[in-house]
């Protein structure tokens, strides 16, 4: 018998349990593709249109997928009126299309970073409330299977009070024309999970490196305090590879236990104080959906579709994209000044 909720592409596919949503993808880039995928694979979701500045980068997308090209977003959503609308775009070019798409009244599920600057993501979240409307950020490494385990098992009181958390992400670089792209567009995901896992970040002291690239800041290093009063540390580069074993590591230690996230879906290890074994979580033979890091898009897209069909808020709202990059900002200022600075921690995010 098929399981009620959505199953990965790994098992048997079922007719859907929900009414078909229709959903619109802006954005023709590598990881837009993810987008096309999802929803076109999925059999409670149709893919209805794609829309590029491209025209043959569209058309390609878009005949690959079984869907409409569009060059023109307001004909699209004339001619599609999709349930959603889902955005990946250049990291830098956030902000008009999102905005307007806010303004056609669309539900919105926008890849991170939101934006570059503090206001325009003001403007963003504003604009949207005052229309109530539905507006998704996806910030996938939440929906990781060692995460999720691990947040788990801090919810769980298994590894006592907490105490530091480390996160250390580095591989090739993705230059644009902000200096600190390193520390909003990728290291988003970092500010992000911890915050998820340790509660809110109460002020940060910052040192970044740009001698690879005069200019851009490609490597930098932070120390966190968290609101609890616990301590961490934050190390992103694009002087890496993502070749490199281990080209992510999250660790949270507590008064009774320890966790470490080995490359984000890989291995989580659960280790107790004072006992030399520890309990392993790896994704199993068949398991590929768990050990996937694209399958992550999958789980959040499920949980994102559930709440928009109940009328429920996202499960990462938008805000959670200008949390982290206010905390963004204050890191760069203290790199910049050289002291610490204190991050408000009342934002919801």
């Amino acid at each position: 018998m098929c399981p009620v909720t959505f199953s990965p592409p790994s098992a048997p596919r079922c007719p859907p349990q929900e009414p078909v949503l229709r959903v619109a993808v802006v954005g023709t880039g590598g990881w837009g593709e993810q987008h096309a995928r999802v929803f076109a694979d999925r059999t409670d979701t149709v893919l209805c249109g794609v829309v590029g500045r491209d025209p043959a980068r569209a058309q390609a997308r878009a005949q690959a997928y079984g869907t409409t090209a569009y060059t023109d977003l307001d004909r699209m959503l004339d001619v599609e009126r999709p349930d959603l609308v889902t955005v990946s775009l250049p990291n830098e070019a956030h902000f008009e299309p999102t905005l307007h798409l806010i303004r056609r009244g669309v539900p919105l599920l926008v890849e991170k970073p939101l934006v570059f600057d503090l206001a325009q993501a003001d403007v963003l979240l504003a604009e949207a409330a005052e229309r109530e409307l539905f507006f998704a950020i996806d910030l996938n490494h939440r929906y990781a299977e060692p995460v999720q385990r691990l947040r788990r098992a801090i919810e769980a009181g298994e590894l006592g009070d907490l105490v530091f958390a480390t996160w250390r992400f580095g591989g090739e670089a993705n230059i644009g024309t902000s200096p600190h792209a390193n520390l909003i567009e990728t290291q988003v995901h970092g500010l992000d999970t911890l915050e998820h896992l340790c509660g809110p970040v109460a002020s940060v002291m910052a040192q970044m490196y740009d001698r690879t690239l005069p200019g851009t800041f490609t490597t930098l290093a932070v120390a966190l305090e968290f609101a609890s009063g616990a301590v961490g540390t934050l190390l992103g580069s694009y002087d890496s590879s993502y070749a490199y074993p281990q080209s992510h590591h999250l660790e949270v230690n507590g008064t009774l236990g320890r966790g470490v996230v080995e490359d984000t879906v890989r291995r989580l290890v659960l280790s107790r104080a004072g006992e030399e074994t520890a309990r392993v979580w790896e994704a199993g033979y068949f398991n590929d959906e768990a050990r996937s890091f694209h399958t992550t898009f999958d789980r959040h897209v499920d949980a994102v579709l559930a709440a928009l069909r109940a009328g429920h808020e996202p499960p990462v709202h938008a805000r959670a994209g200008r949390r982290a990059l206010a905390l963004a900002g204050a890191i760069v200022r203290s790199a910049q000044d050289g002291v610490r600075v204190a991050t408000p921690h009342d934002d919801p995010a």
